[in-house]
């Protein structure tokens, strides 16, 4: 069964850079409907700088602390915050000497990067945020038995994660203002978590 290496990541964030930048159109639309309706403009950047920074890395535990550091460095407010931390907390729990990961690895160090970001980012699932896909997503790569099966997981679990949240009422941002007129749109965010697990689960297939 194949390990991720530095290729196959390079691969993963290629194609969730290229769907995002794809999609920016219409996650701004999303956020429009509850939000400040630059969530598009927010990830791309985001994960457009990670992209680029991971393309120049020469190791696995550098390719996510550089690739958290320029998506924080790219100052697209909480959405750099968030993507930045998960990164560089990710990054924290692989070891230096790292060539691939294999499943049990990856699981874990995705664990270590949501507990550096829960540290720091309020939200939960329920609260109608990127974190209803995000969240999920991460658990779900807990005793996967390969790479390809937990990518999989992760990529169901966003999915469902943020299909669910047009049931949700906003509890952050500017959608918290409109109460209970925030149910019956999509969170941009955990949309947005979604294509990116979905366009890494193929891009490693």
């Amino acid at each position: 069964m194949k390990n991720l290496t530095l290729e196959n990541l390079k691969a993963m964030f290629s194609a969730a850079a290229e769907v995002i930048s794809a999609q920016e159109k219409y996650l701004c639309e999303l956020d429009a409907t509850c939000g400040d309706g630059d969530h598009g403009v927010a990830i791309k950047g985001a994960i457009s700088a990670a992209n680029d920074a991971i393309q120049a890395s020469t190791n696995l535990k550098d390719a996510f602390f550089d690739g958290g550091m320029m998506a924080m460095s790219n100052s697209n407010g909480s959405t750099s915050s968030i993507y930045g931390t998960l990164l560089m907390g990710v990054s924290e729990g692989i070891d230096a000497s790292a060539q691939e990961l294999d499943a049990p690895s990856l699981a874990k160090a995705f664990e270590v990067g949501l507990a550096s970001m829960r540290d720091i980012v309020k939200g939960d699932v329920g609260d109608k945020t990127c974190f209803d896909a995000l969240i999920p997503a991460i658990q779900a790569m807990a005793g996967k038995s390969s790479v390809e099966e937990l990518l999989n997981a992760a990529a169901q679990e966003a999915d469902k994660g943020a299909k669910n949240t047009v049931n949700l009422q906003a509890k952050f941002g500017r959608a918290r203002n409109l109460g209970e007129k925030s149910i019956g749109t999509l969170d941009p965010g955990a949309v947005s978590n979604a294509m990116i697990f979905e366009a890494f689960a193929k891009a490693f297939k």
